[in-house]
């Protein structure tokens, strides 16, 4: 892959979030449909703080393609590499499959029908669809250096743990969930959850590592 294919996909990449975020910033002081709630702004939902990670994360890699400094390149390639295999193929999947496995079910649990008019049909792919198949094209595009497993998960369990800190401090704030099929749950139900969904994204962790692996060993430049 030329180094102009990479650069044209990441400045087009972080420039697409670019134009998502400032989408959903235009939406501020807009009336807001049932289902939606100001405490705690975009910040409260898992989805919007995902797009701010997949921009910032092209941004990086743009930077990386575009810096000539040998030893700032080097750091900013490890950098991109960790972002990308701990945060950004995991997290960015685990919006698409749990949001639209939930929407399947049920949608009122986590996208109610009140929303479709306060977001466009392309905003919500924006948010729920696109991402997938952006980061594919990541791992067609670039091959990543992965971490240990044990540092992931470590990672990812603090992480985990201080978002699920923040919607729980939401919920005892103002008495409602920041998804509704969270209410659903006892105690119990909720650590289950919460155990299972970081469950999942380690699997995910681990299977952007065998794609990451298979492309590029079958190919020889890994």
């Amino acid at each position: 892959m030329t180094v102009a294919v990479k650069r044209l996909y990441h400045v087009s990449a972080f420039s697409w979030y670019i134009y998502v975020v400032r989408s959903l910033a235009a939406k501020d002081g807009e009336e807001l449909p049932p289902g939606i709630f100001v405490y705690g702004g975009p910040w409260k939902y898992l989805t919007f703080l995902n797009l701010l990670l997949q921009m910032f994360f092209f941004g990086v890699a743009a930077l990386n393609d575009l810096h000539p400094g040998k030893t700032t390149q080097t750091f900013l390639s490890r950098f991109r590499d960790f972002l990308f295999s701990v945060f950004v193929f995991p997290v960015g999947s685990f919006v698409v499959l749990l949001f639209w496995t939930i929407f399947s079910y049920d949608r009122e649990l986590v996208y109610p029908a009140t929303i479709d008019a306060f977001f466009p049909p392309w905003m919500n792919h924006a948010m729920h669809t696109f991402v997938l198949p952006i980061i594919l094209g990541e791992i067609l595009l670039q091959p990543h250096v992965y971490p240990t497993t044990k540092l992931a998960l470590t990672v990812l369990t603090v992480v985990g743990v201080a978002y699920l800190s923040w919607i729980i401090w939401v919920y005892v704030s103002v008495g409602i969930w920041v998804y509704p099929l969270l209410g659903r749950f006892n105690s119990a139900g909720l650590v289950f959850f919460f155990f299972f969904n970081m469950t999942v994204v380690l699997l995910l962790f681990k299977l952007g590592g065998k794609l990451n692996a298979l492309v590029w060993r079958r190919s020889g430049l890994y």
